[in-house]
């Protein structure tokens, strides 16, 4: 469990990713990987050109969309390259000293699943190369990554820079304790001012679990503003972000049987949807 991978696809977020990818990379002192995936689309079949046609114009017609079929892919798997070539270029250049490129085939989920046991941090995109990087739309591969990866996944939001300082979102669960625990043991964000924020009412339980997860904090050397802000999740993260000028937000994912639920309709699909800042996301 040792390098930071950098899932590079070719949009227009890739240079964002590879540059919080190297950030990362030097925090950790890990080596980077820079990973692209050629995966296979839908082919289409004989079922597909069924109809009117006759037999002999079908099997004339399934030869060319095989031989297209051939052509697209070794067109892609050179234009993989070029972006891989591009992306360690630019790693390169932002300080990055080991840096690996693996081009695998297959579903990026898969590939991610494979390399699992070397992988200390994911580094992914919010949109990929199917959305413009205006729209706020969940990339493809976002919610699938944090239903089946178990390492921390570092989503980019835009332009890339390296934070300043961080907040927690944190409720007092097992999935938020267990962000607080990561946090304390990695080289990541240490050394940036941690901002520890819970949304509510301040009952003494909230107040006790609060004051546990900072002293795990300055224990391991982070400096912790921590508080306890009345009102509903979302708008009290948002207006904090804002008023505070936090550049990463650090939240908990849910245990594996409610991760659909975290992406389905709950605050934390809204703060990835809508966060204009990079989003670290644990378990």
């Amino acid at each position: 469990m040792n390098n930071v991978i950098a899932c590079i696809d070719g949009s227009s977020l890739s240079e964002c990713v590879t540059t919080a990818s190297v950030w990362a990379a030097k925090q950790m002192g890990s080596p980077l990987t820079l990973m692209h995936s050629l995966e296979k689309e839908a082919a289409r079949t004989d079922d597909d050109l069924s109809g009117s046609i006759g037999v002999g114009s079908r099997e004339h017609l399934l030869e060319e969309l095989i031989a297209l079929d051939e052509k697209r892919a070794k067109l892609a798997l050179e234009h993989g390259k070029l972006v891989l070539e591009n992306a360690k270029e630019f790693a390169h250049k932002a300080g990055a000293k080991q840096i690996e490129l693996l081009q695998r085939h297959g579903d990026l989920i898969e590939n991610l699943s494979d390399l699992e046991e070397e992988t200390r941090l994911i580094v992914i995109g919010r949109s990929g190369s199917g959305h413009t990087q205006s729209s706020h739309t969940i990339g493809s591969h976002i919610e699938r990554v944090a239903r089946t990866s178990h390492r921390p996944i570092l989503i980019t939001v835009g332009q890339f820079k390296a934070p300043k300082n961080f907040m927690i979102a944190y409720d007092g669960r097992e999935a938020a304790d267990n962000a607080i625990a990561r946090i304390a043991q990695s080289p990541l964000l240490l050394g940036l001012p941690c901002h520890l924020v819970m949304a509510g009412e301040a009952t003494a339980e909230k107040r006790a679990k609060l004051e546990e997860a900072h002293r795990i904090l300055e224990e391991e050397g982070f400096e912790v503003t921590a508080s306890i802000i009345p009102g509903k999740i979302y708008p009290v993260l948002t207006q904090y972000r804002e008023e505070n000028q936090i550049e990463l937000m650090a939240m908990g994912a849910y245990a594996h049987s409610k991760v659909r639920q975290f992406f389905v309709g709950s605050n934390t699909s809204k703060m990835i949807i809508e966060s204009d800042i990079p989003l670290l996301i644990l378990r």
